[in-house]
């Protein structure tokens, strides 16, 4: 990290490395750099360490710029950067510079209730039934897997697919209700899923102030590839019988209850319910962005020291 402090040293700002202690840390550190006034926080990591940053930066003038060091890093693909990896040994210098060219966006966040009277902001997808099985199953997966990268997952996750019970799901969607057996109903604030290897809807922002809502039908695995490679190479919404909807509030009941994930961490069991937050996170977003990833202008970074 002594690069990345030292690039941006050299352009002016002022700098403090504050390194996570355990998990959960990364919030309570980017929550004491808002009170503190400051203007950026750099979330190195992966898609847990942007979650954790972003709940501690939620409804505050501070911007939270993502640096890729994790495995799947979902959220940096959305974005197009440089990802982690042997063959671009310049791959850090580039995400800086990419997002010092960056411009500075607000993003919706989806809010996670389950009824204890706790919650939690999340920056990409809720998920039950497949993924929330799987992710239930596998995380936290051992080390050695996370370097092997995303193909580790295919291979852990083809037998915890076989084992995968049969869920009905009642799925509210601002007060419209749907039912079925389903094999997955995903609530999705991003482009892309799957660790970001799929691009499921190429049309939507990131500040549109609507999730979209996936009701995917069936049972079986060869369903489920049958899904992913539509999604892959094809048009998800012209596979027989899949439901694309959008709203902003999301509630969820199953039998039986299922585990479900939120950017691809365990979050516990059905029910509950999920709430967008319009524009909630300021965000840095890189210069590798798609141009019509946002529907607002964003400002540049320089308007912020």
């Amino acid at each position: 990290m002594t690069l990345v402090a030292d690039y941006w040293r050299a352009r002016g700002w002022d700098v403090v490395v504050r390194p996570t202690e355990a998990a959960g840390h990364a919030t309570t550190l980017a929550r004491e750099a808002a009170a503190a006034g400051h203007s950026l926080v750099l979330a190195a990591g992966g898609d847990g360490t942007l979650g954790d940053v972003t709940n501690g930066l939620a409804n505050t003038r501070t911007v939270m710029a993502p640096l890729p060091l994790g495995t799947a890093n979902s959220f940096a693909r959305e974005l197009n950067m440089p990802l982690p990896g042997l063959l671009n040994p310049r791959r850090l210098w580039q995400d800086v510079e990419v997002l010092a060219d960056g411009m500075v966006q607000e993003m919706d966040l989806g809010y996670l209730s389950t009824g204890a009277g706790n919650g939690r902001y999340w920056l990409l997808w809720a998920g039950v039934g497949a993924d929330g099985f799987l992710v239930d199953e596998l995380e936290p997966r051992p080390k050695w897997t996370k370097r092997v990268g995303p193909i580790s997952y295919v291979f852990q996750g083809v037998p915890v697919l076989l084992r995968l019970p049969s869920m009905n799901a009642v799925v509210d969607v601002d007060g419209e209700t749907y039912q079925g057996d389903y094999l997955l109903v995903l609530v999705s604030n991003s482009r892309r899923y799957a660790g970001g290897m799929v691009e499921l809807s190429p049309g939507a922002y990131l500040d549109d102030g609507v999730f979209e809502v996936w009701l995917l039908p069936g049972r079986g695995i060869l369903r489920i590839a049958s899904y992913l490679v539509r999604a892959k190479f094809g048009d998800l919404t012209q596979h027989e019988n899949v439901r694309r909807l959008v709203g902003q509030r999301i509630t969820i009941r199953t039998s039986p209850p299922f585990p479900f994930q939120t950017d691809g961490e365990p979050a516990g069991h059905t029910p509950f319910t999920v709430s967008l937050k319009p524009r909630a996170l300021r965000l840095l977003v890189p210069s590798t962005a798609p141009a019509n990833l946002f529907t607002c202008p964003g400002i540049p970074l320089a308007d912020l020291k």
